[in-house]
């Protein structure tokens, strides 16, 4: 790297004209104030306005080169940002843990080169960056893929989900995912139809903030899960992440329930229409609900791994057009989920697309673009009338899960009654038969019925 990468224009001249270098630690004197940090390269796509300075806190800074009245070099070390693979120790008396890795931001770090978040951490890295895993259990690191979630789809489910059966019948005591947050949700309803009645915790985790950020979630995040897939008493497929902003605990959520809600904090997973399963913390599992699968001491674990990708979600919108539905059953799509409004409806010039659609053996679910709450199509006319039309309402399933069952069963079948009872029949916890109140006023604050709820389990 050279001594002043990714500089250029004012802000190499600039640079140039103290004799700094990237790396290097200097006090730097502005308009603004003064500051000590040390000097980073720039992304090749950055302007040359800037200065960018790493302060003493960890946090960076973009210094306006027009402001710079002095800058002094006082130490300099090149940076490594390469975190060495160590293996993992191993306690007899300690659980064990696979931990599967898929990529996503807490197996990444920043690239300096172009300023982007990249994938980079092999699962051994991770316990080079969090030792105190090893406190916790024994971990043995398999990693399937190295994608941003993204670029997750049903060839990484079915692949995932054979992994993590095949680690439950070689004696794993819980399932640790590193998975990227963006579709981590779609992943997480995937694997609980794929991979079923387990007996041991399967635990995807993720951070918001790559792990070399000092604000970074990562390293407590995949403690939490590691503390819950070794030692947690419910076996299911879950999503481990932070519940307040703090880094004070952890919740983990069902994965039929769970939907990613906010695009940049790092409390951005939520249950919808439920409670949390439990809180946790790297030491601790507090269960919320009282209706959960229980860990168990045998191997049985129960691989379903089929999916048909050509199924589509349709988000509706007012005056949305007919050939939006024609163009996917022209193109052999098996499967279509819409998200319609209210309690599932979309306007008369879509009822003749879909009733082409039905009858060229297209299966059709209704849910609800609100979240909360049931498909009631039964309610008004355009319920009733889309009903008529051969549209299934798909209960209180949230429209990605209602894609992911639909995909999953339609890779076991395209006969529509049988269609119709596996899309409509719970497998683990996607329909429920009540929403308790809980489950929507505790996003909503302040009132009295959820007081005692908040006092016992959050404050």
């Amino acid at each position: 790297m050279s001594t002043l990468s990714g500089y250029k224009g004012k802000a190499l001249s600039v640079l140039t004209s103290f004799n700094a270098r990237v790396w290097a630690d200097v006090e730097i004197e502005t308009d603004k104030g003064n500051f000590r940090g040390i000097i980073l390269p720039r992304s090749e796509q950055a302007d040359d306005l800037h200065v960018v300075v790493k302060l003493q806190t960890g946090y960076n800074i973009g210094l306006a080169v027009d402001g710079i009245k002095a800058l002094k070099e006082i130490g300099y070390k090149e940076a490594k940002y390469k975190i060495p693979e160590q293996e993992f120790p191993f306690d007899p008396k300690k659980p064990n843990v696979t931990l599967l890795g898929t990529g996503g931001t807490i197996a990444s770090r920043l690239d300096y080169r172009t300023g982007a978040v990249i994938p980079a951490f092999t699962p051994g890295e991770l316990y080079g960056a969090v030792p105190e895993l090893a406190d916790i259990c024994n971990m043995k690191t398999v990693k399937l893929f190295g994608v941003f979630s993204e670029n997750m789809g049903p060839e990484q489910y079915i692949t995932l989900a054979e992994a993590i059966g095949r680690e439950i019948s070689n004696g794993a005591d819980g399932i640790v995912i590193g998975h990227g947050t963006d579709t981590m949700h779609h992943t997480a309803a995937c694997l609980s139809f794929m991979v079923q009645d387990s007996p041991v915790p399967i635990v995807m985790v993720g951070s918001q903030r790559s792990s070399d950020r000092p604000s970074s979630d990562a390293a407590f995040n995949l403690r939490c899960a590691s503390h819950t897939a070794s030692r947690g008493p419910i076996a299911e497929v879950m999503v481990c992440m932070f519940g307040p902003t703090s880094d004070s605990y952890n919740l983990l959520h069902r994965g039929t329930r769970v939907r990613k809600m906010h695009s940049s904090y790092r409390s951005t997973f939520r249950t919808v229409s439920d409670i949390p399963l439990a809180m946790c913390t790297p030491d601790s599992v507090t269960p919320l609900k009282k209706e959960y699968r229980k860990r168990r001491s045998d191997r049985n674990v129960k691989v379903d791994a089929v999916f048909d990708d050509k199924v589509a979600i349709v988000y509706y919108y007012p005056a949305m057009k007919p050939d939006i539905i024609d163009s996917l059953v022209e193109n052999g799509y098996h499967g279509i989920v819409i998200a319609g409004t209210g309690l599932g409806h979309v306007n008369k010039p879509l009822y003749e697309p879909l009733r082409r659609a039905v009858q060229a053996g297209v299966h059709v679910f209704m849910t609800v673009q609100t979240l909360w709450g049931f498909a009631q199509m039964y309610v008004y006319d355009t319920g009733r009338d889309l009903m008529e039309l051969g549209v299934i309402p798909a209960s209180n399933m949230l429209p990605e899960v209602a894609y992911i069952k639909l995909g999953w069963t339609l890779g076991h079948t395209r006969e529509r009654e049988e269609v119709m009872k596996m899309m409509l029949t719970p497998v683990n916890g996607e329909i429920t038969e009540r929403e308790p109140h809980d489950g929507y006023l505790i996003f909503q604050g302040g009132l009295p019925e959820i007081e005692d709820f908040l006092g016992k389990y959050i404050r």
